[in-house]
């Protein structure tokens, strides 16, 4: 494999990785309808800051949310809403299918 190659798989598994957590698809549509400041992400993912912050921190790094500061505040908003695309791409049929090929692998 080519290291273009590579390293585009590398950065994709990053994404991935960083949508992997229930919190932060929780965080990333509550940014659906724009720019929120890291006080109103706390109660609605029901988490404390220190914990809000690190998840917002890998979504950060892995390029999907970018933030700005107002003062002692820090607001934050999704980088491009295509990630919406993917994450939606998850429907309730696809959940089904996999879940039924693992119930088969088990059984």
């Amino acid at each position: 494999m080519s290291s273009q190659i590579d390293n585009k798989n590398k950065f994709k598994a990053k994404i991935f990785k960083a949508l992997s957590d229930p919190v932060r698809l929780s965080i990333l549509d509550f940014l659906r309808d724009g720019e929120k400041c890291v006080c109103e992400i706390i109660p609605h993912v029901k988490c404390i800051q220190p914990v809000v912050s690190r998840h917002l921190k890998i979504l950060k790094d892995s390029g999907i949310v970018i933030d700005r500061k107002v003062g002692n505040r820090r607001l934050y908003s999704i980088t491009d809403p295509q990630i919406f695309r993917i994450i939606d791409g998850v429907t309730p049929e696809l959940t089904n299918t996999f879940t039924k090929r693992i119930i088969e692998q088990i059984a």
